[in-house]
């Protein structure tokens, strides 16, 4: 007898021999349990995943001679010849090869006949996405209300190609790629039932070249058991797939992290000797940082799948979080550009290299507390620093309380005399104390008062800006002259005037004339006043904090910078 591969001796006679796939066969176990069958059925998923053979299954299912339920007898003449691919009722039509209008027309015009010796007629349609839009529409009506003896099972690879109306006919099954650790655990079993020694290591190597597909493993382990001479050795067939030994990877990964490019390019010079595939090298790097990073965040989590947690748990030790997660980005972005490198080779070591290149220099130890910083001296008092950048002196019991406070001044207490029960409008949040009012406090009005008075005047919005970015230019009795600076009298109108006119008059206690003209100020405004004096306060912060001793400490021991933008003074 000839020998029959892996992939087909191998192939699941029911339900309970697939693997994986719970989500699918729960639903179609239960709909056959419990006579709840759809006329049609369409099963997604890669290639290898198992459609076509769920597919088989369930004809068995459906036309087993004990009746339909979820498991098939495997033994009755119906189940035989569809394991046999000979059952007359079973038509498999592959739809690649097949696409014409005609091949559609000809399959369907038995449908209305009654199966020969089954009890449904079920057609399974392979690679379904291939057909053409005509075909679409000869199989439309049939697919929608096809005779009660006829079950359809559609399988395809690329479901975004059908129809929608083809979609919404169907109850539709998505099957998911494979986890590693399942094609492994099945090979194992394989291997130990066909008496062929192995090493777990190798069986590795075949889950993670499979990349999800059980078919491509049992095909792939074939052919390793050939290369083998009826053997699995990790060498073996890491030789056959072109991989990376994990030994370099480790050891390029230590060069990087020891910041040596020059053992980084001599591991991949004793690489090259070996003709290996570099893409898949910067692939085995990649899951390396990825266990390194999962090791770090969660310690109990590493994967001991292939033996070495221990080593995985060391090298998580010998870098930061950090510099974890930017290998593996620079991993990804290099495995992306290897394919416009003039060569793989000289692709991966400018991946290797720019990991050294871009590591920080300089890394925050995060185990440091305060009480591990040492007091230095600042470069200058608070008062100097002041001095220096122009700011007003100001001796304050904040700022000679000593080092250790970060906060700036806050504005100086209203002077002697002023009133205690000063306004806090919105405009004046430093609680100055009221100008005077009545004909004592207009005779005290200045172009040098009126900043300090325009906050007290109740004024909001765009008559308040319009008012602050005039200047008084003269007082002549009852009669206010002001300038308003050509540069905002943009949206300025002579009903501005009358508003302000009103403010000043019921502040004063009595009519005033006022006018109101555009052009070039000359003394200061109440904009140009609350400005100066925020600029004033935000240069006393700056200097007070960059003054301050454990600050100096903290940018000395982890050679920081001072975000001045950041720096607001508190109002």
């Amino acid at each position: 007898m000839s020998y029959q591969v892996l992939a087909r001796k191998w192939r699941p006679a029911n339900f309970r021999e697939m693997v994986g796939q719970e989500h699918v066969l729960r639903a179609l176990i239960n709909a056959l349990d419990h006579d709840r069958l759809h006329h049609a059925y369409l099963f997604t998923g890669t290639r290898g995943v198992g459609k076509t053979t769920i597919a088989r299954i369930l004809a068995k299912c459906l036309n087993c001679e004990r009746g339909v339920s979820s498991e098939p007898c495997g033994e009755c003449a119906s189940c035989k010849e569809i394991s046999e691919g000979r059952s007359v009722d079973l038509l498999e039509v592959d739809a690649a090869s097949r696409t014409k209008v005609e091949d559609t027309r000809e399959l369907l015009e038995n449908v209305q006949y009654a199966p020969t010796r089954s009890r449904y007629k079920v057609y399974l349609i392979d690679e379904v996405h291939m057909l053409s839009s005509h075909s679409f529409n000869a199989l439309l009506k049939t697919l929608e209300e096809p005779p009660p003896h006829v079950k359809f099972l559609l399988a395809t690879t690329d479901p975004q190609k059908l129809p929608a109306t083809i979609l919404s006919r169907c109850l539709q099954f998505n099957l998911k790629n494979m986890p590693a650790e399942q094609i492994v655990g099945h090979l194992q079993r394989v291997l130990e039932q066909e008496s062929v020694g192995f090493e777990e290591a190798a069986l590795w190597l075949l889950g993670r070249a499979a990349a999800g597909s059980m078919r491509d493993a049992l095909s792939l382990t074939d052919q390793a058991i050939a290369f083998g001479s009826g053997k699995l050795a990790e060498d073996d067939v890491r030789t056959m797939l072109g991989s990376i030994d994990l030994g370099y990877v480790y050891r390029l990964l230590e060069a990087v992290v020891q910041g040596e490019p020059a053992a980084a390019l001599d591991v991949i010079r004793q690489m090259a000797e070996h003709a290996p595939d570099f893409e898949a090298g910067l692939d085995e790097l990649i899951s390396l940082l990825h266990r390194i990073a999962v090791a770090q965040a969660v310690p109990e989590a590493i994967d001991n799948a292939w033996g070495d947690a221990e080593r995985i748990a060391a090298a998580a030790v010998t870098m930061t979080a950090e510099d974890a997660q930017l290998f593996y980005q620079i991993a990804l972005n290099g495995k992306r550009d290897i394919a416009l490198a003039p060569d793989p080779r000289s692709g991966f070591e400018m991946t290797l290299l720019r990991m050294v290149a871009f590591r920080p220099m300089a890394v925050v130890d995060e185990s440091i507390g305060p009480a591990d910083l040492k007091e230095v001296a600042p470069p200058a008092s608070a008062e100097q620093a002041a001095k220096e950048v122009g700011a007003p002196v100001k001796k304050s019991a904040e700022a000679t309380a000593g080092p250790g406070r970060l906060e700036p001044s806050r504005p100086a207490e209203p002077e002697h005399g002023a009133s205690a029960a000063a306004e806090q409008a919105p405009g004046n949040p430093g609680g100055q104390a009221s100008p005077p009012q009545g004909e004592r406090g207009l005779a005290a009005l200045t172009p040098a008062s009126w900043p300090q008075l325009l906050d007290h005047l109740g004024l909001v919005g765009i008559v308040f800006n319009i008012a602050a970015h005039c200047e008084l230019r003269s007082r002549q009795e009852r009669q206010l002259e002001f300038i308003l600076d050509e540069a905002h009298s943009s949206l300025f109108n002579e009903g501005h005037v009358d508003k302000i006119r009103l403010a000043l008059e019921n502040y004063f206690g009595g009519k005033l004339s006022v006018t109101i003209e555009s052009g070039k100020v000359e003394a200061e405004t109440p904009a140009q006043h609350t400005e100066r004096r925020r600029q004033e306060r935000l240069q006393q912060a700056v200097a007070e904090i960059e003054a301050d001793a454990r600050l100096q400490s903290l940018i000395a021991r982890f050679d920081g910078e001072l975000d001045h933008a950041s720096i607001a003074p508190l109002e």
